[in-house]
């Protein structure tokens, strides 16, 4: 005997139905919550008939069904996600009085298996999951960094201009050492921590390049005031906390 299980994923709660191989409804419209009780709720119903003999569908819906995934393969039960438009086609086809906007329920999930060649997604899936969110995540870390290297720019066009262009344009982990410790072009004229920076550079910035750039601070034609460098200061310890997030 081979039960099949439909269910009808939403954000709170999930409704399913059970029918056999021989269109016996065994359980008919019931609900859990997407909750851990209500989860071990649905395992109940589940725990009476043999892992193998059991089948379950749902609609692919994005996030809403990522922890039920996880828990029935924690609990070794295999499932099927359905792409919607797969089983809008197969509602419509069963009945012509059904519309367009006819939404697939539990006990059509359950229908649609029982007319098909069970293929259970495969567990490997997570880890494609996972990864594409890792690389989701990191894009909008990145793209919420660029925001605060624009603000940096402005704020460095305006009290120290030629910074950013002795730099090459980058803003690199050099640069902002130097703007955490100093802020503005009259204390980078004065500073004296060569070592330190050529350290955080790695050996990249020469003693030419220290002596050069204390050089433009001294003659930088930028203005600078207590607002601009707590900006400045504000931004770079943003924009470092971004880099230690995307680093680990």
């Amino acid at each position: 005997m081979i039960y099949y299980v439909g269910i009808d994923i939403s954000k709170y709660k999930h409704d399913f139905c059970i029918i056999s191989n021989t269109g016996e409804v065994i359980v008919e419209n019931s609900s859990f919550e997407n909750n851990k009780k209500g989860f071990q709720l649905f395992l109940d119903q589940l725990k009476s008939y043999n892992k193998q003999s059991v089948q379950i569908a749902f609609e692919a819906t994005g996030h809403y069904s990522l922890n039920l995934e996880l828990f029935l393969s924690n609990q070794d039960y295999s499932f099927m996600k359905v792409n919607p438009l797969v089983v809008h086609q197969f509602l419509k086809a069963r009945s012509l009085r059904r519309t367009k906007t006819d939404k697939a329920d539990s006990f059509t999930m359950a229908n649609y298996l029982l007319s098909i060649q069970y293929k259970p997604n495969s567990c490997l899936l997570y880890n494609i999951y996972t990864l594409k969110s890792l690389c989701r995540s990191r894009e909008q870390l990145i793209k919420e960094r660029s925001k605060f290297e624009v603000l940096l720019t402005n704020e460095l066009d305006k009290s120290f201009p030629e910074l950013k262009p002795f730099f090459n344009n980058m803003i690199s982990s050099t640069l902002l050492y130097i703007l955490d410790k100093y802020k503005n072009p009259k204390h980078i004229s004065l500073m004296k921590d060569y070592d330190s920076i050529r350290c955080i550079s790695r050996g990249k910035f020469t003693y030419a390049k220290f002596a050069k750039l204390k050089e433009l601070a001294k003659n930088s034609v930028g203005h600078h005031d207590e607002n601009t460098d707590l900006l400045i200061s504000t931004y770079v310890s943003i924009i470092k906390t971004f880099n230690e997030k995307l680093i680990q």
